[in-house]
């Protein structure tokens, strides 16, 4: 079989990516949260940045479902629509503080959710050798744009951990 014959399982690819669409769309409500908690410090311009950056890649996640031939998994819009009403009424960090304990396990979810879109544009670059109906300088860019995303958060999260658990 030629190497540009090749497709992924439909069903598994599917999956992969409607998970990871979910996914993207907590990271955007979350991120969008972030950026109220830290709302009036010299922070909240990467949490505002950082949402609305999310929001244009679940975007482009959501076009390249499509675009793909797939549709968007109804029990896992499903999933998400009721994760999104459960963090309405009670987000990660109630308080909304950014301080403690609770901020700090806020930035370590960031940072988590960032590092799983990083490596779905990983699997889809390595996809992309074997398969064209992948762009891979477009993911290559996403994967970038994903480890700086990481080191924002980082830095955040580094540069306020002493006033967190030290004062």
């Amino acid at each position: 079989m030629a190497e540009q014959d090749w497709k992924p399982a439909h069903e598994s690819l599917a999956a992969y990516l409607n998970d990871h669409l979910v996914g993207a769309e907590t990271g955007v409500r979350l991120f969008r949260a972030a950026s109220d908690t830290w709302q009036g410090s010299e922070y909240e311009s990467v949490f505002t940045s950082l949402a609305e950056e999310l929001s244009g890649e679940r975007d482009e996640l959501e076009n390249l479902i499509i675009a793909l031939g797939y549709g968007r998994s109804k029990v896992k819009a499903l999933a998400g629509w009721a994760g999104a009403l459960i963090g309405r009424l009670g987000p990660m960090n109630p308080l909304s503080t950014g301080g403690g304990p609770t901020g700090q396990l806020e930035l370590e979810m960031l940072q988590s959710l960032v590092r799983q879109k990083e490596s779905m544009w990983r699997t889809l670059l390595v996809l992309s050798a074997r398969d064209r109906r992948f762009n891979p300088v477009r993911l290559r860019e996403l994967l970038d744009a994903a480890q700086r995303q990481q080191q924002e958060v980082a830095h955040v999260m580094e540069a306020t951990a002493v006033a967190r658990f030290l004062t």
